[in-house]
């Protein structure tokens, strides 16, 4: 029987910030659209660096760093992920699709598919996550190339943002992997 040991820091070969800073990311941006918890927000810049994405774009009333709460749950990766905020989620999203970025909203919506369909041709990819209660405004969904959904099968009908965009995040990352 193979025995396990938890590794130490020092072993994991993590990148220290500045290595972080110079190497290569994932064609995947994040926008964050009226989060309301600090703490969702920090949770998501972690797994944000954690799966080494291009950007995370804060619109709406998201809080911004530098906040405690942030902090709390971030673990400093708010210092190590490319951020910046737009108040306007439209525009900045038709900034995006100019660039020739696909946008994917994350929510149940008519016409959306399984988080698991994307294929590496449909990066570069912005996933778009909204409120933790009203999720994403239709104006918002009705600027999505895609819409996003990961399936459900108990009573609950949704997700903590969090929770749902680091599910999707690493699907997304195991996609682009694969592809190269």
């Amino acid at each position: 029987m193979q025995e396990f040991r938890k590794l130490h820091g020092t072993e994991m070969n993590r990148l220290n910030a500045e290595q972080y800073s110079l190497a290569l990311k994932h064609p995947l941006y994040l926008m964050l659209h009226n989060i309301r918890s600090m703490w969702n927000v920090g949770a998501m810049f972690r797994t944000a660096d954690a799966a080494g994405i291009e950007k995370m774009i804060l619109s709406g009333y998201t809080a911004i760093p530098p906040r405690k709460e942030i902090a709390k749950t971030a673990l400093g990766a708010q210092e190590t992920v490319v951020w910046e905020y737009h108040s306007d989620p439209l525009e900045t999203l038709g900034m995006l699709k100019q660039q020739g970025v696909r946008i994917c909203g994350l929510e149940i919506a008519s016409g959306s598919r399984s988080y698991t369909t994307v294929n590496p041709g449909d990066f570069p990819l912005c996933l778009v996550v909204g409120n933790e209660v009203d999720g994403l405004e239709n104006d918002v969904l009705n600027l999505c190339d895609d819409v996003l959904e990961i399936p459900q099968y108990g009573t609950k009908h949704s997700l903590n943002v969090a929770v749902a965009t680091g599910i999707a995040m690493f699907e997304l990352v195991r996609v682009l992997r694969s592809g190269m």
